[in-house]
């Protein structure tokens, strides 16, 4: 009621949904991607596991084998076009077709405009991985799906895309361009029998959202709470799935702008306060240490 997770699906539609079926996922090392390999291959999926690192992908397909199921491992970081090339060829030589493909790998950056001025790789690095790199897959994968008339598009996405923030802005942008792009091809892919899923996710306690201290102390989703909700959407097959908060929140902001605006503005100014009075004592303390004197009480 809260909004806060989304029920599992029934256990029985979803192995309708993926027995025997092949599902791509990235980002499948470790959290949502790993978590929901995991719960899908113990379906009945046959599950294809794609991202960066070899060792903790091998971790997760021997997990899967461990509880009977079928996973194969293939090492690729999405953000290298020359790699993504590669992988298609692989998955084309190894398996017949694809019937699901979760775009779950992701980066996640939050930092102010004031301290990107000098940051530009930051913007290209993480639209490389959030946008550009699962278009790049995707366009590889659907001719085949397009031509057997089925397959399904899940979107791992964010809360964000409906309630745009300050700190959030080149990770905000780059998840709102692939689920733009999502949804201009949906209607064509539609024709062909491919459905298309977005998933927008609030706050998941996994180790991309660990680095922000202050998300320890909020509520939020585990990994296996948010892989339930993948495979709900694999299940039922919704166009999206967003907490009622989140949007209503952006029907709120979208009606009224101006009070919206000036909300987000209080809220920047607030942050920034904290920001700055914790960087005058980090530089106090940094002088004193310096000059030898010991720290001053109370600061």
């Amino acid at each position: 009621m809260l909004g806060l997770v989304w029920p599992p699906p029934d256990e029985d539609a979803l192995r309708v949904a993926v027995a025997g079926r092949v599902v791509l996922i990235t980002g499948a090392s470790r959290g949502i991607g790993a978590a929901s390999a995991r719960r899908l291959a113990t379906a009945g999926a046959v599950v294809l596991l794609v991202a960066r690192s070899t060792a903790d992908l091998e971790l997760v397909r021997n997990d899967v084998h461990g509880s009977g199921g079928e996973a194969h491992a293939y090492s690729a970081d999405l953000a290298d076009r020359k790699q993504v090339a590669t992988l298609l060829t692989r998955l084309s030589e190894d398996h017949d077709h694809v019937d699901v493909v979760i775009s779950n790998a992701g980066k996640s950056i939050r930092r102010s405009v004031a301290e990107s001025y000098d940051r530009f790789h930051d913007v290209t690095r993480t639209i490389d991985l959030n946008y550009l790199g699962p278009v790049q897959l995707l366009l590889g994968l659907l001719p085949a799906m397009r031509a057997r008339r089925t397959g399904h598009l899940v979107n791992v996405s964010s809360v964000s895309a409906d309630i745009p923030a300050p700190f959030w802005a080149t990770y905000t942008g780059s998840k709102m361009a692939f689920e733009a792009w999502l949804r201009c091809v949906a209607p064509e892919l539609r024709a062909d029998g491919v459905a298309t899923t977005s998933i927008h996710f609030p706050l998941v306690h996994t180790e991309m959202s660990a680095p922000i201290s202050f998300y320890r102390y909020l509520p939020g989703m585990t990994a296996d709470e948010a892989a339930d909700a993948v495979c709900r959407a694999i299940a039922y097959r919704p166009r999206l799935m967003s907490p009622w908060w989140s949007r209503a929140a952006g029907a709120v902001s979208a009606a009224a702008q101006p009070a919206a605006d000036a909300l987000m503005t209080a809220y920047y100014q607030g942050q920034r306060s904290g920001r700055l009075h914790a960087a005058g004592k980090a530089a106090r303390r940094a002088a004193e240490r310096i000059a030898g004197s010991p720290p001053s009480a109370g600061r």
